[in-house]
């Protein structure tokens, strides 16, 4: 029996049921792959390497629809599959996935299977949102813009629900704000953003992508074509040429944004005012105000530059001057992202624990007088001598942490070798207790201690959001010591 599309045209309406699927991996992703294309009469198999509770739950849902689960045996590429969907989490080359590749078998991420899942009579608009640094609070900060206006939306992608999920949802959406990660970009072709922003490019990722042209050449995928507006970032060079060199849709804008006056067709900064001179009508000669400093939440540099790009998105889009100023006042940052915990005896304690990676860590440090740096952890690679140099004179000391941390203390010495360094050798968890400790034995009223790793945290913790939980319990154990 032959099948009744060929995998190059399967759509959300095709016939699935002559295909046979391979999903590689069962996170929040992939068990959304695995769980609509069983519900779409894909013949489905999906492997993961793991074997938990939580994945025996999900393979227990998966097999009741119809589909086959193996759980904690390594990948392997299974025979007579018409299709591979990988998951985020697995690294770009990986050896399933080039076996399949060689094989001439079609492999998708999870971004292509959501572009062809849309319901095309209705497709919701895609607003992507990629870039070392910031993807997160931009992405939110541009849902919270659109729900401003009414429209109705949600947040998905690399952010945490699943746009798999999202796009098979049955009362569907006008618009979708995507946080695209670069593990997510590898293997799309077909994606098609009604705009698309890269905030900034800085050194990450380099365990799974190797050099620095790779991970910038993936990055630049999310502008491919985009139909509205690519956004780019001024003040970043890197994704000024992105932008320039960009494989658009025909009469697609280039939009920068920026924290000095904008130029035209620009989003940038006059006095404390946010403002608009792309997406209005006499833009030569006018810029249109969209918020102030003060609807900024919470107020730091880097967030202005996230909140002109969500702007820039959403006025792409189409959303008012008065949605993106009440979107911005509605705001609600995201756990972890630069959140004050407490203040003990005149030290502020500062959570940025997902500040995983030097780029993100500089940003946070930049946004302090005097810092107690906390830092350490899985360095993926990177090299932290540019960091280093760039933050010194505002660390008054240093608290070291986990697998790398060796790293970061060598070039801390190089630059800066009377600073107070403490390096925490315990490897687990309840080591964050110890490092608040001496993060505050190192402080002085008027001082902060910031939590900024400038690394990933699976060395000691579940995720950053594990170690972000521990730092606030140190700290609020802390401050109930010294009342």
């Amino acid at each position: 029996m032959g099948k009744a599309v060929s995998v190059a045209d399967l759509y959300r309406d095709s016939d699935w049921s002559q295909t046979k699927v391979l999903v590689l991996g069962l996170g929040i992703a992939g068990y959304a792959c695995a769980d609509n294309l069983t519900f779409l009469g894909a013949q489905v198999i999906a492997l993961d390497e793991n074997d938990t509770p939580s994945l025996q739950e999900k393979a227990k849902v998966l097999e009741t629809l119809g589909a086959e689960v193996v759980l904690g045996q390594p990948l392997r590429l299974i025979d007579a599959v018409d299709l591979v969907v990988v998951s985020p989490g697995l690294p770009p080359k990986h050896p399933v996935t080039l076996a399949a590749i060689a094989a001439g078998i079609p492999v998708w991420g999870e971004l292509e299977l959501a572009w062809r899942l849309r319901d095309l009579e209705n497709p919701a608009a895609w607003l992507c949102v990629t870039g070392t640094n910031g993807k997160t609070t931009t992405t939110l900060m541009l849902e919270s813009i659109l729900n401003a206006e009414g429209l109705r939306t949600t947040s998905a992608g690399n952010i945490g629900q699943s746009l798999v999920e999202v796009v098979m949802d049955p009362d569907g959406f006008d618009v979708i704000a995507v946080e695209v990660g670069a593990p997510q970009l590898p293997y799309v072709y077909t994606m098609s953003p009604f705009a698309s922003a890269i905030l900034n490019i800085a050194e990450d990722h380099l365990d799974l992508f190797g050099t620095m042209s790779e991970y910038t050449r993936i990055k630049s995928l999310v502008y491919e074509r985009t139909q509205k507006a690519i956004v780019f970032n001024v003040a970043d060079p890197t994704t000024i040429q992105l932008a320039e060199q960009a494989d658009v849709i025909e009469g697609c804008r280039a939009i920068g944004f920026g924290l000095g006056s904008p130029n035209l067709s620009e989003l940038g900064v006059v006095e404390d005012i946010l403002v608009d001179r792309a997406f209005v009508d006499n833009r030569e000669s006018h810029a249109q105000e969209l918020a102030t400093f003060e609807d900024i939440n919470p107020f730091a540099s880097h967030n202005v530059a996230n909140a002109l790009a969500a702007a820039a998105l959403a006025r792409a889009y189409g959303v008012s001057a008065a949605s993106v100023k009440k979107g911005l006042q509605d705001f609600s940052p995201a756990p972890h992202r630069v959140a004050f915990v407490a203040e003990v005896n005149g030290v502020r304690f500062i959570n940025d624990s997902k500040a995983t990676n030097a780029h993100a860590a500089q940003t946070a440090i930049k946004s302090y007088e005097s810092v107690v740096w906390i830092a350490g952890g899985d360095a993926k690679g990177q090299d932290f001598s540019e960091l280093v140099k760039a933050s010194a004179n505002r660390l008054k000391g240093v608290v070291l942490l986990g697998r790398d941390r060796e790293l970061i203390k060598s070039q801390l010495q190089s630059v800066s070798p009377g600073l107070s360094v403490i390096e925490i050798s315990d490897s687990t968890p309840s080591a964050m207790e110890q490092v608040v400790a001496a993060a505050y034995s190192l402080a002085s009223a008027g001082d902060t201690v910031l939590l900024a790793p400038a690394c990933a945290s699976w060395d000691m913790f579940n995720n950053y959001g594990h170690r972000g939980d521990l730092f606030v319990d140190a700290v609020l154990k802390t401050g109930e010591e010294n009342e």
